[in-house]
């Protein structure tokens, strides 16, 4: 879900964020968030009349757009020289263009797809933390918030290879934050469905049954993503790294995870 206006911005923080697959969905509500606090933001997308539109809802004067597929390693090191051309700077990074193209058992999976959802979920989000460190971070601090999955904390039967991605994508937020401490803090967050194009294969046409396996009864909304992530560059978790934030309605406590 995204709203067709963004609400008027708070004064300007002074401070950058780059998201990553932020043309709609979870990546729109996270630069939302961050752009309706007084961040200064670059998205990236695929798709350049997607980002656009995106653009203009989200504000032209905060917000610019660098369009380009993650796993392409000239367009993550385009998007962060953009960002540093436009704002001088880059505080925080979220790391959320992700891709599933397949479903089903991994005995059955095709791997040449498998390698394209590691080269999409995993390498594209070091890739640009390796960039925005050596940019900006690394002499300046900043934050950086991965997202991952519920699947990469436990099996599913329909998701194997991107649950795999995902788990992965936790490691990869361990060791960052070992890394880069003390200046970066390196975060992840792990939602369960949220109500997407992207997750719409988990949930549409049965959205109320699946609704129903939650304790909170609804499915996520791409904002609920977008607060955590704020919260996870704020200064209110300035004593928290390498720590991923389940975000899933309650869904654990009834599948006996925790």
């Amino acid at each position: 879900m995204e709203s067709g206006t963004t609400k008027e911005p708070a004064a300007d923080s002074g401070r950058v964020a780059l998201v990553t697959g932020a043309s709609r969905g979870i990546g729109y509500a996270v630069a939302e968030a961050l752009v309706a606090r007084g961040d200064r933001v670059c998205i990236t997308g695929r798709g350049e009349e997607a980002l656009r539109e995106a653009v203009a809802r989200l504000g032209p004067d905060r917000v610019i757009a660098v369009a380009g597929k993650a796993h392409d390693e000239e367009h993550r090191a385009a998007a962060v020289a953009r960002t540093m051309e436009v704002f001088g700077r880059v505080d925080f990074l979220v790391n959320n263009a992700g891709t599933n193209p397949v479903y089903g058992p991994l005995a059955d999976l095709d791997l040449g797809a498998v390698r394209k959802i590691y080269e999409t979920n995993v390498i594209s989000a070091l890739g640009f933390a390796q960039q925005t460190w050596h940019a900006w971070q690394r002499e300046h601090g900043g934050a950086i918030v991965n997202i991952a999955s519920v699947a990469g904390l436990a099996p599913s039967p329909f998701v194997g290879a991107y649950g795999m991605s995902k788990a992965a994508m936790v490691n990869l937020t361990v060791q960052l934050a070992h890394e880069f401490a003390p200046g970066v803090r390196v975060n992840a967050i792990a939602p369960a469905v949220v109500r997407t194009q992207f997750a719409r294969a988990l949930y549409e046409g049965r959205e109320a049954e699946a609704a129903a396996a939650y304790p909170l009864g609804r499915l996520g909304v791409p904002e609920d993503i977008g607060g955590a992530a704020a919260f996870l560059t704020s200064a209110q978790s300035d004593w928290i790294t390498g720590q991923t934030l389940v975000v899933d309605g309650g869904m654990f406590l009834t599948a006996g995870v925790h």
